[in-house]
Order: structure tokens, then C-alpha cells, then sequence
């Protein structure tokens, strides 16, 4: 299966973005009811709605081959309804999958103990997820983007300028992960999962530029990306937080609230004004 990147406008649709979900299937089915976009039996009641997720369904909590089997469905049942659902593709995502195919293989020579197997237990690895992983599963996520647009903002899974390394456009960079991602180069996989858990490139004195200069090579208005916890960047417990993360001036969204350490699961609509 080729990368899905499908070309559709949102300009007149109620458009929303997902936070990390890790596992916690339950906890995003009530967060897109409470918005109307399923209904009590979890299915899609959205219309026209457009839905956004940044990645991360697995790992940390119970059921993440569960949160892929509902977003996999959604996206079915909304195209139906002449609504849309896509998703990024996770760091997570990205070390699950090396796990599941490299195993405990060393990534290389002089990194003895250094595989994707005993990093996916260390990142909260969850023996169900990969014990459910199916090849639908795998050539569904295998074909995801890394990042894409809507309403004119660049939808990240990572807050961070490594996607930069795979090219200077979006499309460029999606084909490079996915041609990563379609091969068997240990090394090329690990770089991809390493480069992107990096994080906190918008915070500080000189986010507003990096988001800025980020902007400007890929296109958009506005920064928004989940992976990074938002308590962890303003000082707040997880169950304190209610909403998106503004930052580096207006620039940048964060919209991971840390549903696996207590937080809510964020639905958010975008576009989004404290």
C-alpha cells in the first residue's frame, strides 16, 4: 500500500485535531462524543466533519491496536458521510513497528543491547499491542504522513526540525519516510524513530524563529503538534490541564495533555483561539 495522502478542502468544514491517544480508547470515544462526532456506540456521527489525529495511539495504556481499529473504522464510516479522518504517523507508531519487525536485532555493530525491542519496553511498550498487531494494521499505518495541512496549519506529530532531514517540502518528506518505512535498513528506521523523539525545538528564546523558519520551508499559519506533554512544559499536573497549549508566540499549538498520566484526551477545533 503507497503513501495516503489524500488533497481535500477543509475550508468549510468543522475541522478538529486529536492529541496522543496511547491507548486509552475509551477516553477519546467520549472526547468526540462530547463534540458530536460519534455517537454512544462510537461510530461516526461527524456529517461533514473533518478529524485530524497527530499520532500516538499505542503504547502506555490498554488498548492501543483498539484506538487504531476505531480510527481505521471512522475514517471508513466518515468518508461514507462525506466527512474525512486522517492521521500522522507517531513516533510510537514508528517504534512498534520496528519492534514488530526487527525485534531485539542490535542496530548496529557498536551499540550492543541498543534495539527497537527493548526500547518499546522502555517507552512504555505494551505486550497486547503488539501481540494484536495484524498485517492490516501494519500496511494501514505504513502509509500514513508524517505530517500535512489543514486550515492552513502544519500538523506535526513532533515538536521538533528534524523533518527537515528527509527534504524541504511535505510531499518530499513523506515519500522519504515512506520509502524508510517500505524497506528493511535497520539503521535508516532507527534514525527515523530517534529524529523524530526529539523534541522542545519552539520553546525557549528561540522557538518563535525555529516555528517561524518552519513555517516558512513547509508551508501554514501555525504550528500543531502533540508528542510533548503539556503539563510537562507549564509546570501544571496532567489532570490540571483543560485545553491546547498557545506558545512561542501565537505560533504553535500543543495539544498532548498526557491522557496516559491523568490529563483529558483533546478534541480541538481548529481554528483555535483561547
Amino acid at each position: 500500500m503507497g503513501l495516503i495522502v489524500e488533497t481535500v478542502s477543509d475550508d468549510q468544514q468543522p475541522t478538529y485535531v486529536v492529541g496522543d491517544v496511547h491507548g486509552h480508547r475509551e477516553a477519546l470515544e467520549d472526547a468526540l462524543a462530547e463534540h458530536g462526532i460519534v455517537d454512544e456506540s462510537g461510530d461516526w456521527s461527524g456529517g461533514s466533519t473533518h478529524l485530524w489525529f497527530v499520532g500516538d495511539f499505542v503504547d502506555r495504556g490498554p488498548d492501543g491496536i483498539g484506538v487504531i481499529d476505531l480510527v481505521m473504522r471512522l475514517q471508513e464510516q466518515a468518508a461514507d458521510a462525506g466527512g474525512y479522518v486522517q492521521t500522522l504517523l507517531g513516533n510510537h507508531e514508528i517504534l512498534l513497528l520496528g519492534t514488530h519487525r526487527f525485534g531485539d536485532t542490535e542496530i548496529a555493530p557498536d551499540t550492543p543491547g541498543r534495539t527497537f525491542a527493548r526500547s518499546w519496553l522502555i517507552n512504555g511498550g505494551q505486550a497486547d499491542d503488539l501481540e494484536h498487531l495484524r498485517d492490516t494494521h501494519v500496511e494501514w499505518l505504513v502509509s500514513r504522513p508524517v505530517l500535512a495541512h489543514a486550515l492552513d496549519h502544519l500538523l506535526l506529530h513532533s515538536d521538533t526540525m528534524e523533518y527537515l532531514h528527509w527534504g524541504d517540502d511535505p510531499a518530499e518528506i513523506n515519500a522519504a519516510v515512506q520509502s524508510v518505512l517500505a524497506g528493511d535498513d535497520l539503521e535508516q528506521w532507527w534514525e527515523l524513530w530517534r529524529r523524530l523523539t526529539t523534541r522542545y525545538a519552539f520553546r525557549g528564546g528561540n522557538g518563535a524563529d525555529a516555528a517561524e523558519r518552519m513555517l516558512e520551508q513547509l508551508g501554514g499559519t501555525r504550528i500543531v503538534h502533540g508528542h510533548s506533554v503539556i503539563a510537562d512544559q507549564v509546570g501544571l499536573a496532567p489532570m490540571e490541564i483543560s485545553g491546547p497549549h498557545s506558545y512561542a508566540g501565537g505560533r504553535v499549538l500543543g495539544i498532548d495533555a498526557g491522557v496516559f498520566a491523568g490529563g483529558p484526551c483533546l478534541v480541538v477545533r481548529l481554528p483555535w483561539d483561547s
